[in-house]
């Protein structure tokens, strides 16, 4: 019958056409036949809803639940950075010169004042075996001016530059053994040698990276945060530690951030502890931190793709009863923080109201539904 009512109306506004402008006659034709359609489809539903059962072709929309509940919701901030050793440092000869021995492997293991590698020292041993005959000499020198000055034989002067002659040189050996030193690389910490940078018969300056040396006993995640994130970021902060490389996250908690905003970059730096005992963590390693600086506890939380717009609005659906029927019922919300598909709702859903979350697109207000 609704068809043939539909049918008989159109014919009508064809036939009353004429002759003008079909173009826009059609266009018209068209949105007073959508009208039409969504007139008869609220019809239905009202006759529905009260009971007449003498309509037998009303649509019923299936559709899917879920029963609202408390829960937690973060939001995080997300940044790249990566996996750091609290002491990683790349150790540098302290003197030019050519690279005469390297002690040690990747992968050894070393302490503290070690010595890794030792640059050629010829020049100084010859003059240090020089100084040594020169300070054998002073001090035989100085011992027979001291028991004649004991004996009170010779002038003071004779015994005063014998004593000075000979001091002179212990300092001066003393001093070319500290240049010595110099031209040897030492480990300033225990760790594991990570890379050697150097080859034997290499010229190396002061401050060219020579060997890695590297603790793992002590990693962390290590990130440069965007300074608008300066008042959210925080020591203690909660934080989820995702390693790309390994598909893991690990729990843990900011114990730094830089009081200082990079005046270049604009960001401050953040760390959080790494568990140093599991083998598969290696400095250098991406690692995206993910730094809770939003949670509530008890709050609503709906998926974001349920959410639709109209306008300046947010609403979605919920199961509500008319006349002993289940229909649908739209509920305007107002949103709160949003993370990983999922939004906190502020306002407009309860407690264990029945969410609408499959078959929401094609509904309306009051459309009869089951699930």
């Amino acid at each position: 019958m609704k068809k043939l009512v539909f049918i008989i109306f159109i014919t009508g506004l064809i036939a009353s056409c004429g002759s003008g402008d079909k173009k826009a006659k059609l266009e018209k034709l068209k949105q007073q036949s959508s009208d039409l359609l969504e007139q008869i489809k609220k019809l239905e539903d009202e006759i529905a809803l009260s009971g007449d059962t003498t309509i037998s072709n009303l649509k019923t929309k299936d559709i899917s639940i879920k029963p609202i509940t408390f829960e937690t919701f973060k939001h995080f901030i997300d940044v790249q950075g990566r996996v750091d050793g609290d002491e990683n440092v790349t150790v540098s000869g302290k003197m030019a010169g050519a690279v005469d021995r390297i002690l040690v492997n990747e992968g050894d293991e070393v302490s503290e004042g070690q010595v890794l590698a030792e640059l050629d020292n010829s020049v100084f041993k010859q003059s240090l075996e020089e100084l040594k005959n020169a300070l054998a000499f002073a001090s035989d020198v100085y011992e027979k001016q001291k028991n004649l000055w004991d004996q009170k034989i010779g002038t003071e002067i004779q015994f005063l530059s014998a004593k000075n002659n000979k001091e002179s040189l212990e300092k001066k050996i003393s001093t070319l053994k500290e240049q010595m030193e110099l031209s040897k690389i030492k480990s300033p910490i225990n760790g594991v040698v990570d890379g050697i940078d150097i080859k034997i018969g290499q010229s190396v300056m002061p401050g060219m990276p020579a060997i890695r040396v590297v603790n793992l006993n002590k990693l962390k995640a290590k990130a440069e945060i965007s300074e608008s994130y300066a008042s959210k970021v925080k020591k203690g902060n909660d934080v989820v530690i995702f390693l790309p490389d390994l598909n893991k996250e690990i729990p843990s908690k900011i114990f730094y951030t830089s009081k200082v905003i990079n005046n270049t970059t604009r960001t401050f730096s953040a760390e959080a502890d790494l568990d140093s005992q599991n083998q598969d963590y290696r400095p250098n390693m991406i690692a995206v931190l993910k730094v809770v600086d939003y949670q509530k506890d008890s709050a609503i939380v709906v998926p974001l793709n349920i959410i639709q717009h109209s306008g300046t609005s947010e609403y979605v659906y919920i199961v509500g009863v008319k006349n002993g029927k289940e229909i649908a019922i739209r509920k305007d919300v107002t949103l709160g923080q949003i993370y990983n598909g999922k939004a906190e709702i502020i306002t407009g859903l309860n407690l264990n109201d029945k969410l609408i979350t499959s078959g929401y697109l094609d509904l309306t207000e009051g459309m009869l539904i089951k699930y």
